[in-house]
């Protein structure tokens, strides 16, 4: 079975996430999947067995679709998945329409498609790379401002944590270590790529996730 949680609308797709979550049998072994835990050998297992430990397992796929190593795996894996008897979870950000279409030519009965989009009228467009341009110079007191800015306007924390982590790997490509330490720009990129999944894991808010790590960052 294939639940998918996508769109850009963040605070009501977590709240239904996470609902959906608490809902499953305690008795279901849970595994949380991004692209730094993707193993394909593993994932074949998931949906042509059950659990080692449990008559079921469900598996939390996160922005796997950002990368396109394992979007195209999962992508070609989905009607499999469908047709297993363990439960299989995406939480994703905005998908195009091919990614959305290859979730509905499974069979309806085997997959539920969530997709949360904020309305038009409270979309503002707001530059990402002001925070993470901010950050890369060391200048805390506007990664803040323009943080809450950001958080003010309906920005995903998906898309954030998205474009921090890709300036922090550009300028470690670069070797423009201006304000960081190479091994601090590294320790950042380790933490981010961690962060949302973490807090998910443990229940704890994303956006305070954040915050503590930015403290962090300019202690």
């Amino acid at each position: 079975m294939l639940y998918l949680f996508s769109g850009d609308d963040s605070k009501n797709k977590i709240l239904n996430y996470e609902k959906f979550i608490k809902s499953i049998p305690s008795s279901t072994e849970t595994f949380f999947i991004n692209r730094n835990d993707f193993n394909p050998v593993q994932i074949e297992s998931f949906y042509s067995g059950a659990g080692l430990f449990s008559a079921l397992s469900a598996v939390v796929f996160q922005n796997i679709f950002e990368y396109e190593e394992t979007r195209n795996f999962v992508l070609d894996k989905l009607k499999q998945m469908g047709e297993s008897d363990n439960i299989f979870i995406f939480l994703e950000s905005k998908l195009n329409k091919p990614i959305i279409d290859a979730f509905k030519k499974v069979e309806a009965k085997r997959i539920q498609i969530n997709i949360f989009e904020l309305p038009k009228q409270k979309k503002e467009k707001f530059d990402n790379f002001l925070v993470a341009n901010a950050f890369i110079n060391k200048d805390k007191l506007n990664t803040w401002i323009y943080f809450r800015q950001a958080m003010d306007v309906g920005v995903g924390m998906e898309e954030i944590v998205g474009v921090l982590f890709w300036k922090i790997k550009d300028t470690i490509i670069k070797k423009d270590f201006c304000k960081f330490k190479e091994s601090e720009l590294k320790n950042f990129a380790s933490k981010l790529s961690y962060l949302l999944p973490e807090a998910r894991k443990v229940g704890r808010d994303a956006e305070a996730a954040f915050e503590q790590f930015l403290l962090e960052a300019f202690k």
